[in-house]
Order: structure tokens, then C-alpha cells, then sequence
């Protein structure tokens, strides 16, 4: 998908306040060595954007647009798919105005930020949306010059994971064995559920009455519907929980810990 600007131009003192607004469909343009460059992309501040069945939130765009004319507007949008025209996302689906502000010490460069309503339910339907997205970048320069780079950037939408965990028996006697079970779920934006997540590896995790730290004890495997148990001795009173690191499309989950008393 690919957008011609019309664009909104507000001077104020020492800087340039730009405000534009992508609205008409057209072919794709590749950069000139006089075109617009962009730089500094960055999405959500770097990290990656998880998302349950119902979560809103607002994601922040900014980078660095340059132009030797000067940049007299900028703007920007995430999509998914294996091109532009094919796009099986774009967000949001009518972008907002960006706005940029020309550097006082090189009338060439401007730095820009637009925010982007996410919502779960609207704009992820499906969980092959999961992953890496793209940001396109645009400007228009003060001749009214213009260029588009499709790839200016990338960002990562991940779906929300749970876990849960018992220790027990509780309380237990030392030395003897405790049963340690649990179940790794994750969003499926499809169903609007959350569903087992199987053959994830999961560390079990123990924190001694006391300390403030987790130590690793031995990682399990979750099974059919996400399912996680094993088995470790008691040796003295603490907490034990699942850890999950995530995976590219999956975010990472911490259980709460679980307490077992140990006589």
C-alpha cells in the first residue's frame, strides 16, 4: 500500500512544525541520491510489542529524515505482508498526521514522531500477523519533491503468553519428592482464546525463604496443550515457578512463584 501525502505546514519560532496526512494510492518510488534519506528509525522505543486478545495500546514511531532541499513533511507506517501492494496489515489503516521539527543547527535535517493506535481486536485477526513488520517512511521536501522507502525500519508483534504453576504437596516433608505442574498458553488472535503452546522449552526456577533471587533447577519441555510437570526434591522452604523466554512471535511469561513449606 503506498500513500501521497497532503500536507499541513505550521511555522513557529526557530522551527518547523509539520503535520501530514498520507491519503492517495501510488506506484512505488526508490531513493535518489538527492531524495529524502531516513534514518533512526525506531519503533516502540526498540522493543518488541506483545499483544493479548483485547489489548489497546499506542505505539510510537520516530526517526531522522533528511533532504537537501529541506524536508517539509514526513510520515510513517507499519506493515505486514511480502510487499506493499500485497499487505496483509497496515497500521493504522488511515495513518495520522506525523510531526516533525526542523534542527536549528541544519535546516536539512528534521527529527519526526507519529503515534499509532493498536488495537488487538481490530487490527489482528489472524496469528500469522505474529512477527516482524515494516515501516514505511515518507517525506516531501520544500520543492515538493517526494520519496517513499518501504523497509525504513522493522518492529516485532508478539503474542501474549501465560503460565501458571503448583508445587505440591504443601507442606512437605525434607527430602521427599514435589510434583511441579503448570500450563504455557498463549493469544490466539484468531479464536479469540487462549491456547496450549507446545514442545516450548520452560526453565523451573527456586528462590530460597528469604533471598530475592531465582536459581535455575532444569527445563521442561510443555506437552499437549501447553502442559508442564515435573519433579524435584524438598530441601528447604522457598518458591518455585516456570520461566518462558518467548520466541519470535511469542512473548516471554514469568509465573508467580509458589510456596512450599518444608519440615
Amino acid at each position: 500500500m503506498r500513500m501521497r501525502p497532503t500536507v499541513a505546514v505550521t511555522f513557529l519560532t526557530a522551527t518547523l512544525s509539520v503535520s501530514v496526512l498520507p491519503a492517495t494510492a501510488h506506484a512505488a518510488d526508490t531513493a535518489a541520491a538527492d531524495d529524502t534519506t531516513f534514518s533512526n528509525v525506531v519503533v516502540n522505543g526498540g522493543k518488541d510489542i506483545v499483544l493479548g486478545l483485547t489489548t489497546r495500546t499506542t505505539v510510537t514511531i520516530t526517526w531522522t529524515a533528511r533532504d537537501p532541499e529541506g524536508v517539509a513533511a514526513s510520515w510513517a507506517y507499519l506493515w505486514h505482508g511480502p510487499n506493499t501492494d500485497d499487505a496483509d496489515g497496515v497500521l493504522p489503516l488511515y495513518p495520522p498526521a506525523g510531526t516533525c521539527v526542523v534542527s536549528p543547527a541544519d535546516p536539512t535535517t528534521s527529527t519526526c514522531k507519529v503515534n499509532l493506535a493498536v488495537d488487538a481486536v481490530r487490527d489482528f485477526d489472524h496469528n500469522g500477523l505474529a512477527g516482524a513488520w515494516k515501516v514505511l517512511a515518507g517525506a516531501q521536501d520544500t520543492k515538493d519533491g517526494w520519496t517513499e522507502i518501504d523497509a525504513a525500519g522493522t518492529a516485532n508483534f508478539k503474542r501474549y503468553a501465560k503460565l501458571t504453576v503448583n508445587a505440591s504437596p504443601e507442606p512437605v516433608k525434607k527430602g521427599r519428592t514435589i510434583t511441579v505442574t503448570g500450563k504455557l498458553t498463549r493469544a490466539d488472535w484468531g479464536s479469540g482464546t487462549y491456547t496450549g503452546y507446545k514442545g516450548r522449552p520452560v526453565q523451573l526456577q527456586f528462590r530460597k525463604k528469604g533471598s530475592s533471587t531465582y536459581t535455575a533447577l532444569k527445563t521442561v519441555t510443555s506437552g499437549v496443550g501447553g502442559t508442564l510437570k515435573t519433579t524435584t526434591k524438598a530441601k528447604t522452604d522457598g518458591y518455585y515457578r516456570f520461566v518462558f523466554t518467548g520466541t519470535s512471535t511469542t512473548g516471554p511469561s514469568t509465573a508467580t512463584g509458589d510456596f512450599v513449606d518444608v519440615r
